[in-house]
């Protein structure tokens, strides 16, 4: 099997969010349509962490949709965010990701370029590069 390189894969236009920014961001993110469900978190353009909706979810039991719960003002990224996350580089290829993803521990991997961000790739990435390829 041909490998592909990851590049030609990978969302390009990351959105991120830093440490400090209040979760009441993070829900405004998750509120946007077509959305995946990581958001990686940025500090000095290096890739510090990530949150994952579970992430999110758990940690605002009750909060709602009103943005004046307090939950959303009270905690930061840094305190839901998932520290030293896996990630991978550009070259890596789109099958070495698959390999990862179907292992089950990844929904999303953010792909680094001399330790910054640069893209990410979900598990529906993947998947509709190998439907279009079969």
């Amino acid at each position: 099997m041909k490998s592909h390189p990851i590049t030609t894969l990978m969302t390009k236009n990351v959105v991120c969010v830093s440490p400090e920014q209040q979760l009441l961001d993070v829900k405004h993110i998750y509120e946007k349509k077509n959305f995946h469900h990581h958001i990686p978190v940025v500090k000095n353009e290096k890739l510090v962490g990530m949150v994952s909706l579970v992430d999110f979810m758990y940690n605002i039991a009750g909060g709602g949709m009103d943005d004046d719960y307090k939950i959303y003002k009270e905690l930061k990224v840094k305190d839901i965010m998932t520290s030293k996350p896996f990630s991978l580089t550009t070259e890596a290829s789109v099958e070495e990701v698959a390999q990862v993803l179907s292992e089950g521990n990844y929904h999303a991997i953010p792909i680094l370029e001399n330790d910054k961000l640069v893209g990410i790739v979900s598990t529906a990435d993947v998947i509709k590069f190998f439907l279009m390829k079969a």
